[in-house]
C-alpha cells in the first residue's frame, strides 16, 4: 500500500511539474531525471498536448470503497469523523464465515456509489478496538454515523439483507 501511495505521489508531482512548465523548461528538467535510452525531448513530446492524458476522464475520489484500519489513529479519523456513515467489518483471517461476508458487502457498499464507508478491522490485529466496540464473535459489522453506532448485526448475511442493512443505515 506505501509503494502505491508513493507511486502516485511521484506521479502526480511529475505530471504536474511537467505541465506547469513551458516545453523547454519541461525538456530541461526532464532530462536531469533520464535514465533510459529515450532523449528527454521525445519524452517531453510523448506528454505534448497533442498527445495528453484524455481531460474527460472523471475525477475520482481517492477513498476506496471500503479500506483496512492501520491503527487507532486511523480509526477515530476515517470511521469516527467520518462525514459518511461507515460500515465497520469485524473480522479475522482465519474466519471461514468472514471470507464469505467480507466480499458480500463490499458489494453492498459499492451498490451506494459513495454514499457510505466501509471499514475493515482485523480484530487479531486490533484487539482494542474489538473490546471497546464489545465484539465477542467475528463476523460482526457495526454501522456508525457521526461517530455514532446506529445499528449492528453478527454472523452472515445473504445479499438481499445486506443490502436492505446498507440501504437503512444510509437513511433510504
Amino acid at each position: 500500500m506505501a509503494h502505491r501511495l508513493l507511486v502516485r505521489r511521484i506521479w502526480t508531482l511529475s505530471v504536474k511539474e511537467i505541465c506547469c512548465h513551458p516545453a523547454s523548461t519541461a525538456t530541461t528538467a526532464s532530462s536531469s531525471f533520464s535514465t533510459s535510452l529515450q532523449s528527454a525531448t521525445t519524452r517531453v513530446s510523448f506528454l505534448s498536448p497533442s498527445r495528453s492524458l484524455p481531460r474527460s476522464l472523471p475525477h475520482t475520489s481517492c477513498r476506496a470503497v471500503s479500506f483496512n484500519v492501520q491503527d487507532h489513529e486511523d480509526f477515530t479519523e476515517r470511521v469516527i469523523n467520518s462525514e459518511l456513515p461507515v460500515l465497520v467489518d469485524f473480522h479475522a483471517q482465519w474466519c471461514g464465515p468472514c471470507k464469505i461476508l467480507g466480499p458480500r458487502l463490499e458489494k453492498a457498499v459499492a451498490k451506494q456509489k459513495g454514499r457510505v464507508a466501509m471499514a475493515k478491522v482485523d480484530i487479531d490485529d486490533h484487539t482494542d478496538l474489538a473490546i471497546e466496540y464489545g465484539v465477542s464473535a467475528v463476523p460482526t459489522v457495526i454501522a456508525m454515523r457521526g461517530g455514532d453506532v446506529v445499528d449492528h448485526f453478527v454472523g452472515i448475511k445473504d445479499d438481499d439483507e445486506l443490502d436492505s442493512f446498507v440501504s437503512k443505515v444510509i437513511g433510504q
